[in-house]
C-alpha cells in the first residue's frame, strides 16, 4: 500500500498550504508573528491529521478522530 502522500485529499490539502504560505508572505509586517503564523500552522495542521490519521487507519476510532481535526468545511 502506498503512502499518505498518494492520496489525493493529501495533495490537495498540501498544495493550498503551499497556495496559503505564498500568500501570507504579501501580509503587512507587523502581522507577521501573529496572524500569519496562525494562519500557517493551521494549514499545516490539516495535511498533518491527514497523514496521521492515514498511518493510524486500522484503528478506527483514531482514523476518525484524526480526520474530524483535518476537517475544515464545506
Amino acid at each position: 500500500m502506498g503512502s499518505f502522500r498518494d492520496l489525493k485529499v493529501y495533495q490537495k490539502a498540501f498544495k493550498l498550504a503551499m497556495d496559503i504560505f505564498k500568500m501570507t508572505m504579501d501580509f503587512p509586517e507587523e502581522e507577521k508573528y501573529a496572524l500569519t503564523t496562525q494562519i500557517r500552522k493551521s494549514s499545516r495542521s490539516v495535511c498533518s491529521s491527514i497523514g496521521e490519521g492515514y498511518l493510524k487507519r486500522k484503528y478506527p476510532a483514531h482514523f476518525v478522530s484524526k480526520m474530524t481535526d483535518s476537517d475544515i468545511g464545506k
